[in-house]
């Protein structure tokens, strides 16, 4: 396994901050095993914020338990075999606390916001990664936000950050309410990229197709979070978006359904310079 052979005289290092918010951050390790990706969980000045980052978190542990394996989505690191990452100092020369931390693989690529370019068939791919979660019991919950959906090296779709994910062991009204949710946002993400209806009229087909939680979360709880948050706090969470008016990728050829088996084991590669996985 990675991180079993490696040299006394190599040592982990954070090489960036990868992602801040008010739960704590999210850094970029390399070592001898490669990279890596840390969550701190250690809160903000949020009141409450570091109590609610590590239940978020053992969430996020809870959902990749159950998706070991399933490629292009983020995979648990065993601090056992990787503790060196788990300890080193981050940037600012703290040292997290061990129940504050959360280790999973590098997926090499660039968030989708960021993308120059996209094959024909991406967010058909991306669609079946989702159904391959659902699989699982697995629900993401959180597919609205570019950030969250990767373009690898190789043009694949890939997803990071579980920690509003839902682990279903009963397939009843609950978790087929969230697979509608995942599977609306990917399509408004499809219709988005593909210019087809897009602006006002998009925006209030894809609002109608909410479920009701959906619709109450923007209705009440949106705007109590940004008033506590963005008013009372100065926080913003900084979620890229493409710009309406682009620049926009242009298309490549299609993937094809069959271009990849539908599972592998987690790889350490070490991150190129433009990659942009962002947590």
């Amino acid at each position: 396994m990675l991180g079993k052979n490696r040299s006394v005289n190599q040592e982990p290092q954070v090489i960036r901050e990868l992602k801040s918010d008010v739960f704590g951050r999210i850094e970029l390790l390399e070592g001898p095993a490669g990279a890596v990706v840390r969550r701190v969980a250690c809160g903000s000045r949020f009141p409450g914020s570091g109590l609610l980052g590590r239940y978020l978190m053992g969430r996020e542990r809870r959902a990749l338990g159950h998706v070991v394996g399933l490629l292009n989505v983020s995979q648990w690191l065993d601090p056992g075999d990787y503790g060196d990452y788990a300890r080193a100092a981050s940037l600012d020369g703290s040292v997290p606390r061990g129940k504050h931390v959360l280790l999973r693989n590098w997926i090499p690529g660039g968030s989708l916001q960021r993308a120059s370019e996209l094959p024909l068939d991406f967010f058909e791919r991306l669609e079946d990664l989702v159904h391959a979660l659902h699989q699982r019991g697995v629900c993401h919950n959180d597919l609205h936000k570019e950030p969250n959906v990767i373009v690898d090296v190789d043009g694949f779709p890939a997803l990071i950050d579980f920690q509003l994910s839902s682990v279903h062991a009963r397939r009843g009204s609950s978790f087929n309410t969230r697979v509608r949710e995942d599977l609306r946002h990917v399509e408004k993400h499809r219709r988005r990229y593909r210019r087809a209806g897009a602006g006002r009229n998009l925006g209030n087909d894809l609002a109608r197709q909410r479920s009701l939680v959906a619709k109450l979360w923007m209705r009440l709880g949106k705007p109590i979070y940004n008033l506590i948050t963005r008013r009372l706090f100065r926080y913003q969470d900084g979620e890229e978006r493409r710009a309406a008016a682009g620049p926009w990728p242009r298309w490549t050829p299609a993937l094809g359904p069959a271009a990849r088996p539908a599972t592998k084991l987690p790889r350490s590669s070490k991150p190129p310079s433009e990659s942009t996985d962002s947590g």
